[in-house]
């Protein structure tokens, strides 16, 4: 069943305009967490030099196809089943780019940890990361915005420690979503 995120529609084209930079020589692009398939198909049918990947877990992925088989895109990917928390990241293939969008506010610390472990393990050497989200720093949101969001999520952000060795102050503006490591395979 395709799903819709307005979320999705609100931020592809500020996205979009820092990853298709970022992205510019990638080829082989990973988006962990594709939730509804939106982003993947918007930013695939613009970015038509990348093989966008697909991934989340199933209770996602019929969305995702339904996105997919709309489009009717080459570059966009069916979703591969990935749980950062678990060792079953793609062995047979290593990805120029990873994204990821709105999914490290809703994992704990153990999983994000999981998450940068597995994503050091499937980049290729110089590869880059972006990552889009709201993120917290020394506890204070950098979105005021976040404060619209359901209890659940709020109350699950407020359980997890702090990005704040990893991601600098105002990570969230989306002119600074370049935030993105260069990370070696070794």
């Amino acid at each position: 069943m395709k799903q819709y995120s307005d979320a999705c529609d609100q931020n592809r084209d500020p996205i979009l305009a820092i990853i298709g930079d970022v992205f510019r020589t990638a080829g082989h692009v990973l988006e962990i967490g594709s939730g509804t398939g939106q982003h993947a198909v918007y930013f695939a049918r613009h970015l038509a030099h990348l093989q966008w990947q697909t991934s989340d877990l199933p209770s996602s992925h019929a969305s995702i196809r339904a996105w997919i088989d709309e489009a009717g895109l080459d570059n966009v990917l069916p979703p591969l089943t990935l749980d950062v928390a678990a060792s079953g990241w793609p062995a047979d293939r290593l990805f120029a780019g990873v994204f990821s969008a709105n999914t490290t506010h809703i994992m704990s610390w153990p999983m994000v940890e999981s998450m940068f472990a597995g994503i050091g393990r499937v980049l290729q050497d110089g590869a880059s990361l972006c990552l889009y989200g709201p993120f917290n720093y020394d506890s204070a949101s950098m979105d005021p915005s976040i404060m619209a969001t359901p209890t659940p999520v709020r109350a699950t952000n407020a359980s997890t420690p702090g990005c704040r060795t990893a991601i600098p102050p105002a990570a969230y503006a989306i002119s600074r979503i370049s935030t993105h490591w260069r990370m070696s395979a070794a």
